[in-house]
């Protein structure tokens, strides 16, 4: 068990919550929400001991190992993928080396001999004769293949290392684990297998998420950091959001039936007081007002954008046709043929763990780079609007947001320019800043703006829900869905694909499968499971006779 007693946290005279005091039990998964800012992050790193509060304490069973996942993705560079992973238990890697070390030895004596047997019997409780196959067993979990298991960490992909950090997390069954966006830079399929883990492991789990699926799956509780408070909740996301909107609702229909209680007893008093037979009364009216109090109901630090993509003409029939495109990055064929047609009522989600290959064609898609081979043609009634994953040569410039969304206003008044991003919490002086120093979820809000002023009948999003909040992602969830146009994009938020998507396409060595279906059902599809399965087959006999050739 772990728990915070009486943790308070003030940055200069900002209090982000005070007098905090919870207990997080064995055997329960606790998503921690609020909105950006609230201390989500922070409230973890005191818990991890990372962060002195202010005030307060944090106190863990004695005995018990926490575990936490790591930020630094480059941190573990130079060690070998395996070794990092064992690393989560840092005695039990700490034994397995000690032993090497003293089996080493050439002037093998008897202290050695007794200090080993130690060493042997607490390896041994530790399951350490497993600890390797647990190691792998997790990394191929998350999609890192045994070819990898003996490479330097430094060597693997970004999106690789992420998964290297977060079996290291969830290496030897810690008892306490805490998480911040475990799901981020995941591939849905490792988050499919990180959600069943986390339902099966029997210990306390801690976890950071804007992921509401995620946190509808595994969470047992909700902390809720908001108005300086964590509040805790039974169940749940969305068991949490119909409390926390009940509690609110019930609040503030008590201040009603008060504040028409107030206005009664004021009225009597008003009209009897200076009534000499009636005198009694309303004194005793007096008192009774004096009695009631209204519920403080304090503004959340919650705030929700307005997405609304409104197309200025209306889309055609042709909309795109792609044929047989073909792209090679960086020595590794990425597209390979691929070919589809979209129609004008699809919402297509591209999947699979291949982002550079969803990334490359909708980067081909837009005319920032050409295929290698094949074709694409847009229909002539469609325009376009891209949401890039890297967005940062857009804000390259020290002009003020204003100005920034002004370039690419058809119409450049500025008060119709204020109203688009005034939707995107953008009001008075927000829109003063300058573009060059604005954060991840800012930049977010800024390309968002854009897409919604362009008027666009398509568009296209790279993996949109980054650095956008929980209150962010569902106004943009609500955006997508009612959007009247064709969409195409790429997302690791499960919800927002299984809620926008009405088209699958898969990315699978290069080449696609084409589905209409939603996303769950497309998980669910054994003829899906059949079809990966022919794919890593053939992937196979291809390796086997490239080694057949070599030798």
């Amino acid at each position: 068990m772990i728990s915070a007693n009486g943790v308070t946290l003030r940055i200069g005279k900002k209090a982000l919550f005070e007098d905090v005091n919870i207990k997080f039990t064995e055997g329960n998964c606790y998503g921690i929400i609020g909105a950006n800012g609230a201390g989500k992050s922070t409230f973890l790193r005191i818990l991890s001991g990372k962060l002195e509060p202010t005030n307060g304490s944090v106190s863990i069973t004695p005995g018990q190992r926490l575990s936490v996942l790591e930020q630094d993705h480059n941190k573990y560079d130079d060690q070998v993928v395996l070794d990092a992973v064992m690393q989560g238990n840092p005695r039990l890697f700490e034994v397995m080396k000690e032993k090497e070390e003293i089996y080493a030895k050439t002037d093998f004596t008897d202290e050695d001999g007794e200090k080993a047997a130690e060493l042997e019997s607490e390896f041994a409780e530790m399951n350490g004769w497993e600890a390797e196959s647990d190691a792998a067993s997790l990394l191929n979990g998350l999609g890192i293949g045994d070819e990898l298991h003996y490479e330097q960490v430094g060597h693997l992909s970004g999106p690789e290392k992420v998964k290297v950090l977060l079996a290291r997390a969830l290496f030897g069954n810690p008892d306490i684990l805490l998480m911040d966006e475990p799901t981020n830079h995941l591939d849905l399929a490792a988050i499919d297998w990180l959600e069943e883990w986390l339902i099966n492991f029997e210990n306390t789990v801690i976890v950071v998420s804007h992921d509401r699926y995620f946190l509808n799956k595994v969470c047992t509780a909700i902390a809720d950091v908001d108005y300086n408070k964590i509040q805790l909740y039974s169940g749940n996301y969305d068991f949490w959001y119909e409390s926390s909107q009940l509690m609110v609702r019930q609040m503030k229909e008590a201040n009603r039936k008060k504040e028409e209680k107030i206005k009664e007893l004021q009225e009597f008093i008003s009209r009897f007081a200076a009534n000499a037979s009636k005198s009694k009364q309303a004194t005793s009216r007096k008192r009774a007002l004096e009695k009631i109090e209204l519920e403080e109901i304090k503004p959340s630090s919650r705030k929700y954008p307005f997405i609304d993509f409104r197309p200025e003409r209306e889309i055609g029939n042709d909309l795109l046709f792609v044929k047989d495109l073909t792209k090679t990055v960086n020595g590794v064929k990425v597209l390979d043929h691929v070919t589809f047609t979209l129609n004008r009522e699809d919402k297509v989600a591209f999947v699979g763990g291949d982002e550079l290959a969803k990334t490359t064609l909708f980067q081909i898609l837009m005319g920032e780079m050409e295929p290698d081979e094949g074709s694409y043609k847009w229909g002539v009634t469609t325009s376009r609007a891209y949401f890039p994953k890297d967005n940062s040569y857009e804000f390259n410039q020290d002009i003020r947001i204003y100005d920034w969304l002004q370039g690419y206003s058809p119409i450049k008044d500025i008060t119709y320019v204020r109203g688009f991003l005034g939707r995107m919490l953008f009001a008075g002086e927000d829109g003063e800043k300058i573009v060059r120093v604005l954060s991840g979820g800012e930049k977010v809000r800024c390309i968002l703006s854009k897409m919604m002023i362009s008027g666009a009948n398509v568009l296209i999003f790279d993996e949109p829900t980054n650095h956008l909040d929980m209150e962010s992602i569902t106004a943009l969830n609500q955006g997508m869905t009612k959007f009247p146009g064709a969409i195409l994009f790429a997302c690791r938020d499960h919800q927002l694909v299984q809620t926008t998507a009405n088209r699958i396409i898969e990315f699978v060595n290069g080449s696609i499968i084409d589905k209409i279906t939603t996303y769950d059902e497309y998980l669910a599809s054994d003829e899906m499971a059949m079809k990966r399965q022919v794919y890593t087959l053939s992937e196979e006999v291809e390796s086997e006779k490239s080694k057949e050739t070599e030798e």
